[in-house]
Formats: C-alpha cells, sequence, structure tokens
C-alpha cells in the first residue's frame, strides 16, 4: 500500500487531497499544525501527526510517525497581501520560513529514505501567482517563485535516484480560507499603508470584475496534486483550476 503524507492538510487543498487519495486506497498521514480527527472519514488507512513545518523537532517526529513514505506533498502555505513598503520584515520571513523553508525541511527529512529506495515523488504546491505578476502580492509572489526555482533544480538532482519532483500551480480558490486567513493577517498588523489606498482600490476592483466562473476549485488541486503523484508522465508544472490554466496557456 502507498503512504502520502501532505503536509497543511486541516483545510482547503490539503484537506481535499487527503480525502481523494483516502477514496484511491492509499495510506494518508495528514499533517496539521492542530489535529483534529473529525475532518477526514475514519479510516485504518488514516494517520493524523501534529506538524508544524517550521519546527524541525516537529518535522523529525511526524516523518518518524509515517515511516516510510512514497509520496511527499508540500501543501502547507500561508499568505500575504501588501505593498512591499507595507510588508514588516518579520512578516517577509514569517512567509518564506512557511512557504519556502518549510518545503526544502520536508524535502531534507524524507529524501534519505527515498534515494535509499531509489523511488519516490515530491509534490510542491505553489501558486499561479507566479506566472503573471500582481499587485500587492510581491512578498507572497517572491516566496512561491522561490519554490517553483527550488523545485525545478531539485527536479534534475534527484532525477539520478529516480525521485520525481513536480510543481503544482493553484489558481484563485475563494472557496477556500486561505484569502480570508491573509487578510485577517494583514488587519492585525495594521494593513495597507495609506498613501497605497488608490493602488489597493484599483487592485479589488479589477479582481472584483474578475469572472466567477475561472476559479480554483479545492479539488481541481486535489486532482492535479493526483496526477503528480501517479503519472510518470506528468509536466514538471502543472496549473489547478480554469483561471490557472488559462494563464499557463
Amino acid at each position: 500500500m502507498n503512504t502520502v503524507l501532505i503536509t497543511g492538510a486541516s483545510a482547503g487543498f490539503g484537506l481535499e487531497t487527503a480525502k481523494l487519495f483516502l477514496s484511491k486506497g492509499w495510506r494518508v498521514v495528514a499533517g496539521m499544525r492542530s489535529p483534529r480527527e473529525d475532518l477526514l472519514p475514519a479510516s485504518d488507512r488514516l494517520e493524523i501527526v501534529k506538524l508544524d513545518v517550521t519546527d524541525p523537532d516537529s518535522i523529525k517526529a511526524a516523518v518518524e510517525q509515517a515511516g516510510p513514505i512514497d509520496v511527499l506533498v508540500n501543501n502547507a502555505g500561508i499568505g500575504w497581501m501588501n505593498a512591499v513598503e507595507g510588508t514588516p520584515m518579520k512578516t517577509m520571513r514569517s512567509l518564506f520560513e512557511t512557504n519556502l523553508f518549510g518545503p526544502v525541511a520536508m524535502m531534507q527529512a524524507v529524501l534519505p529514505q527515498m534515494r535509499e529506495r531509489r523511488a519516490g515523488v515530491i509534490v510542491n504546491v505553489s501558486s499561479s501567482v507566479t506566472l503573471k505578476p500582481l499587485p500587492l502580492l510581491s512578498a507572497y509572489t517572491a516566496s512561491k517563485a522561490a519554490l517553483n526555482a527550488l523545485t525545478e533544480v531539485s527536479a534534475l538532482e534527484l532525477s539520478a535516484f529516480d525521485i520525481r519532483v513536480r510543481i503544482v500551480l493553484p489558481g484563485r480558490a475563494p472557496t477556500t480560507g486561505f484569502g480570508d486567513a491573509a487578510r485577517a493577517r494583514i488587519q492585525q498588523q495594521g494593513g495597507f499603508p495609506e498613501p497605497y489606498m488608490p493602488v489597493v482600490k484599483a487592485a479589488f476592483d479589477g479582481w472584483a470584475q474578475e469572472s466567477e466562473a475561472e476559479v480554483t476549485q479545492a479539488a481541481d488541486v486535489a486532482e492535479a496534486v493526483w496526477q503528480a503523484a501517479t503519472d510518470v508522465a506528468s509536466p514538471l508544472r502543472i496549473p489547478a483550476g480554469a483561471d490557472a490554466v488559462a494563464l499557463s496557456g
């Protein structure tokens, strides 16, 4: 039985991905910062582990508890929206700690066992914001663009050990709580700088006019992760969601 370890599995893309892999008969190790037993259907193939990707001790304990891992899905991430001038350096570091350094630490934790077996897949969940520059998303985009670059180079390195590495690029997903969490984080840290309010208004007005039909659903991302994990012919970059597909085309 194949085993997948998914970070950030308590909500949104990670939760939907865990549900999909469970439905396909896989053993699922669902990593959550605050573990909850009620989020996923009960199964003897499900193990919920406490996992904070910014905590080395948490990573070590979770990987040991998981045992042999066939697929690692680096899904955990945090969002942010503000101008460069309005982004505190503490926030910038926090974005990179979770969105880049967390996936790197997870990769380093599982690669020895994958390399020894000469088998395994790593799927890094990035974002379609890396495909088109958008105002107020500079810091978040930078963290995800760095993840893309790291994934592309590591794919070259790890092919020598028959380990596949893929990037999933979700689009805008208003049905998940990701955007709401990002907005709450902005308000907690003082909101947007006053001189930038015309830029903020123009950006929000533009997003409000976008077609709600062309957005990303959590199921789109789960299916893209499944493709990355199971299809040896899958491309390095896999857009997920109608808007992401349109941007990548």
